[in-house]
């Protein structure tokens, strides 16, 4: 199984990029339709959709100065959006349905989200990330005793840790693979694990399909799991010791590291009390989709000049301040096909999890 993933991803990730930007950059320019012959096209309201890939708070915070960078932005590109409606939900799925029902226009969702959803929407754009500087499949070769770095590569997917925590159990676990040991099914099952919705790629079904790989079971056959509404919440009860071992992308400990021990109590860095003690194939990154169920986002040209004010905003010092928040560092073109070996994963995870 794990060959027939890495095979789709291996080909998705080749071809996605340059074919993403083929199939976009072609697009006509918009052309108005205002009433007052102005040249500018007026939009009401563009509805913003947020997954909660941070605490809420810190995401409206971060984000509250797009509002005027994509409306002067996309006034350029001649719409006046009159109002931009951002908010942040309260689940993945939450952001998903919003999509999908039209009551939001655009939204930033993860590739698992989008495959359960794409019938009601459609890519726009695909996030691009800094790649990490620990790539490695062997757990064992991310406890260095150094904290993950980004490096100066862009990359268009990510990995997904099983990340050990400074409780007794998700020290004994983490002092098994570092001893060079295999961990078994026992040994996982007597652990409290920390995970996010069913439609989270990090969260869910990533680390389901490395057990499924590594011991035949999933995420659903363990006995101790507590759903967390973000990878925040996570962080926040792996320093705790309320779960033992959490599940998360990559680059969990450059986010949360600076604060592990003043927002979330830790009693060392969290370099000394946490560990990898699994690592999955890679997932095709995040995205920003549309709703097609939206009459804002009916109008090609204006998806075309919304996408490439997106594009240049997290092109400038602002912009990359913004995104940030998301771990994203810039957008590309993208398209539905790009995520079919997330489709590829969903489809092997509902065989294994029923």
């Amino acid at each position: 199984m794990k060959k027939i993933l890495a095979s789709i991803l291996t080909l998705t990730l080749c071809l996605g990029l340059t074919a993403g930007c083929g199939s976009q950059s072609a697009a006509a320019p918009a052309e108005s339709n205002s009433a007052d012959g102005s040249g500018v096209t007026e939009i009401p309201s563009l509805k913003i959709a947020f997954s909660p890939y941070a605490d809420a708070d810190q995401i409206t915070t971060a984000t509250e100065p797009l509002e005027q960078l994509l409306q002067a932005k996309l006034l350029e590109k001649g719409y006046d959006v009159k109002e931009i409606d951002m908010t942040v939900g309260t689940s993945y799925t939450a952001v998903g349905e919003a999509l999908s029902a039209g009551s939001a226009d655009i939204g930033f969702i993860s590739g698992g989200n989008y495959v359960l959803f794409s019938e009601d929407c459609d890519v726009l754009l695909t996030a691009l990330r800094y790649a990490i500087n620990k790539d490695s499949e062997n757990p064992a070769d991310w406890n260095d005793g150094t904290i993950e770095e980004n490096t100066e590569d862009m990359s268009t997917y990510y990995r997904c840790i099983i990340l050990a925590g400074p409780s007794e159990k998700g020290q004994e676990l983490l002092a098994k693979v570092n001893n060079g040991e295999e961990l078994t099914w026992d040994d996982l099952n007597s652990a409290t694990w920390s995970v996010l919705g069913p439609t989270s790629a990090s969260g869910y079904i990533y680390p389901s399909l490395w057990l499924q790989d590594h011991y035949g079971k999933g995420i659903s056959d363990l006995e101790h799991v507590v759903q967390s509404d973000s990878h925040t919440t996570s962080v926040a009860r792996l320093a705790s010791g309320q779960v033992d071992v959490m599940v998360s992308y990559g680059h969990i400990r450059i986010k949360n590291a600076p604060i592990w021990e003043s927002d979330f109590g830790g009693t060392a860095p969290m370099v000394e009390q946490t560990g990898v003690i699994g690592v999955t194939d890679g997932i095709y990154n995040d995205m920003i989709a549309y709703s097609k169920n939206s009459d804002t986002m009916a109008d090609e040209a204006f998806r075309q000049a919304l996408g490439e004010a997106f594009i240049e905003i997290a092109e400038t010092d602002e912009g990359r301040d913004i995104i940030s928040v998301f771990s994203q560092v810039g957008y590309t073109w993208g398209k539905d096909s790009d995520y079919d070996g997330e489709r590829a994963a969903q489809e092997l995870l509902k065989s294994v999890e029923g």
